[in-house]
């Protein structure tokens, strides 16, 4: 018997989201595992988790999953230890979400579908079409995002709109694939990377709409240094790639 997906939630202070977003993701209309990779959270976050665990694991279905890390070392770095550790569990299709509600909990399931229906990665997309799906964001990091991702694509020469999300579903062979010990950037950037070295080892990458809406509990993770490593990140991932090294 196969087993159902999985989402990986990276989590850092996220106590006023964490217990909201368990019960969406159990309660959606597909059976989807969780797992929450914490940062060790001083406000509690891991400890709201493994409470959880009792109401929705039994002796025979784990449903309900925690990693907890010795400190806060970046978002990328947060991925990988948990698609080694889903790698190592045997899922075959492993989703990335954040904790905030600002992807929404219930296209996981189309996302799935469509790697299940042949594609190799599925992204949740903000700007395909050309139509900027985001609430609750002012205009200026609106056109920031928006024309980041047109930066990257130009860049790097990927056909994607939105080259920064988060929301994606992988195939269990991309992450195999890929190696992703050598993943470098830990920022926003990691999001780019994923996607650029999913491309150039030929996988199919699609993208499904999605409305973004920004977070209305918690605190941002987004800074200064994030955001120069995306920027500067792309041009990097470019010329590795013209060598060789990718």
């Amino acid at each position: 018997m196969s087993k159902n997906p999985l989402v990986i939630i990276p989590t850092y202070n996220e106590i006023e989201n964490i217990e909201r977003m368990v019960h969406t993701v159990f309660s959606l209309p597909r059976a989807i595992d969780l797992l929450v990779v914490d940062d060790n959270s001083p406000d509690g976050t891991a400890a709201a988790v493994e409470k959880l665990q009792s109401t929705y694991n039994t002796e025979g279905e784990t449903k309900l999953n925690i990693l907890k890390r010795a400190g806060k070392n970046g978002l990328g770095t947060a991925y990988i230890a948990g698609f080694h550790w889903a790698l190592d569990a045997g899922y075959d299709y492993i989703c990335e979400m954040d904790c905030d509600f600002s992807h929404p909990v219930d296209q996981l399931p189309n996302l799935i579908a469509k790697c299940e229906a042949g594609a190799d990665v599925c992204v949740g997309s903000r700007y395909v079409g050309g139509v900027v799906n985001v609430v609750n964001w002012p205009m200026g990091r609106v056109l920031m995002s928006y024309y980041a991702s047109k930066y990257v694509k130009f860049i790097t020469g990927l056909n994607i709109a939105d080259t920064t999300a988060g929301f994606v579903c992988y195939k269990r062979a991309v992450l195999e694939g890929i190696q992703i010990d050598r993943i470098k950037f830990r920022g926003y950037a990691f999001q780019i990377e994923m996607k650029f070295r999913s491309n150039k080892k030929g996988y199919s990458i699609v993208e499904h709409p999605i409305i973004f809406t920004d977070r209305t509990a918690g605190t941002s993770k987004m800074s200064t240094k994030i955001f120069r490593e995306a920027l500067f990140g792309v041009i990097e991932l470019k010329l590795k790639s013209i060598f060789g090294k990718i």
